[in-house]
């Protein structure tokens, strides 16, 4: 096994990586910056290295500090988390190049997935279906560009080549805004990105956001774990995710799942990934894919049983697989809220002082979080502040859990998005399942 391992992250997933260090009798070493010396996991680790100032770029994106911290502390592999450095080809290559191993992906597909032509064209030959667009990035030539426009058929959508998560993109409605919309977003792209690079896409007026997790190890083995829908989300962040998508019936879930594995195969995978699909019509498009573990990870997890973080590691320490595409099943239904420190109204960050924390429990409920009584949510981070996921025997009865759950958690002190989620899983509309992306915007008045 890995023996000691450093954990380049914070909040959650950290404290989530290093219970699936204990488990397997890792050593765990916690990076941390100045502002989060009391987070969960610092204390509970082996060891602690402070890598710098609260600001991220001068501590979980400060790459000389944490690759000296897995140095000093004579660690032998480093586990990005998700977000900060987790897609970063660059940093993967670093910690590979210093000797150490990297729990991911190998440096060239993450370098190949952040590029999204690259990945469309990867996707492509691999026989995974994409949406009708212009292969390849947009030249300068307006005519040919308007050409392109035609062939697909308006709405069309221009997004970044570096861009992804929703952000770089700008949707085109007629061809009178082509060509400034076009140089608009190519501009934003290079200041954004260092890329300006960008690529013409068929826009899907309501799709649904499917995801299929994969997982490979060294030795050529590959299963998927079925799907995710991340549908209900808010200027595409998600907020609400499950397993399995609702309306998916088995046939499709095999179909996608295989070719995804077979695509894992052919551009030589490691570890775990996630495929992201726009569903629209009874079909899947591919959109991107997330080379890291993800945040709504658990939902899969309590619906096939299988521990996605400790297999990361296990992968990581060259073991095979543990498991065999055959032994893959769906037990039930999972439903994860993201429990983030924000106004439920205007969506504003609340940092602050936690005076009073309870988590709620029962049957089939888990939490996700780094929180405790008295600790201080520093103003400096995402907002997210913890998941809460519920697992029942159906759909249905994974709704009734996670309202019960709701309604005893108990967060004071600072504002947070209980009852934004309440509101949610009370909607017939969400009830009824099989909500496109727009729901949760539509439903909040933002969009009509």
């Amino acid at each position: 096994m890995l023996g000691k391992v450093v954990i380049a992250n914070r909040g959650e997933i950290a404290l989530r990586i290093l219970r699936a260090c204990r488990e397997l009798g890792i050593k765990a070493v916690a990076v941390h910056s100045e502002a989060d010396r009391d987070l969960k996991h610092v204390r509970l680790a082996d060891e602690s290295v402070c890598i710098g100032p609260a600001p991220s770029r001068d501590s979980y994106l400060n790459v000389p500090a944490i690759i000296s911290a897995a140095e000093v502390t004579d660690a032998l592999a480093i586990h990005p988390g998700y977000g900060f450095l987790s897609e970063n080809a660059d940093f993967a290559e670093k910690v590979i190049q210093s000797g150490f191993i990297f729990i991911g992906p190998r440096p060239e597909t993450i370098r190949m997935m952040g590029d999204k032509v690259a990945a469309i064209e990867a996707m492509k030959k691999a026989g995974i279906p994409t949406l009708p667009g212009s292969d390849g990035p947009l030249g300068d030539d307006e005519e040919e560009n308007l050409a392109i426009a035609r062939r697909i058929g308006f709405p069309i959508i221009i997004k970044a080549a570096g861009g992804g998560g929703g952000r770089g993109m700008r949707v085109v409605h007629s061809e009178a805004s082509l060509a400034a919309s076009i140089e608009l977003t190519r501009s934003e792209a290079g200041a954004a990105f260092g890329n300006d690079m960008v690529y013409m896409e068929k826009f899907l007026e309501n799709p649904r956001h499917i995801e299929f997790q994969v997982i490979a190890d060294s030795h050529g083995n590959v299963v998927h774990l079925g799907e995710r829908d991340c549908s209900t989300q808010r200027r595409h962040q998600k907020v609400v995710e499950e397993a399995p998508a609702p309306g998916i019936t088995q046939a499709q879930r095999d179909e996608m799942g295989m070719r995804c594995v077979q695509a894992c195969r052919e551009i030589g995978y490691l570890g775990a990934g996630t495929f992201e699909f726009l569903y629209q019509d009874g079909q899947f498009y591919f959109i991107e894919m997330n080379t890291r573990v993800q945040v709504e990870h658990p939902v899969t997890e309590m619906v096939t049983g299988f521990d996605i973080v400790k297999e990361q590691l296990r992968i990581a320490a060259g073991e095979p697989l543990s498991i065999r595409q055959a032994e893959v099943e769906m037990r039930g239904h999972a439903i994860e809220c993201r429990i983030n420190a924000e106004d439920p109204v205007n969506f504003m960050p609340s940092p602050g002082l936690i005076e009073q924390f309870h988590m709620p429990g029962g049957p089939g409920i888990r939490v996700e979080t780094h929180i405790y009584n008295g600790y201080r949510v520093p103003p400096y981070y995402d907002s997210m502040i913890g998941k809460l996921i519920a697992h029942g025997e159906t759909r249905a009865g994974a709704i009734a859990r996670m309202r019960t759950a709701l309604n005893e958690m108990v967060i004071g002190g600072i504002k947070c998005n209980i009852p934004l989620l309440l509101d949610i899983v009370n909607d017939s509309a969400f009830e009824a399942g099989g909500q496109n992306i727009h729901y949760l915007e539509q439903k909040l008045g933002l969009k009509h």
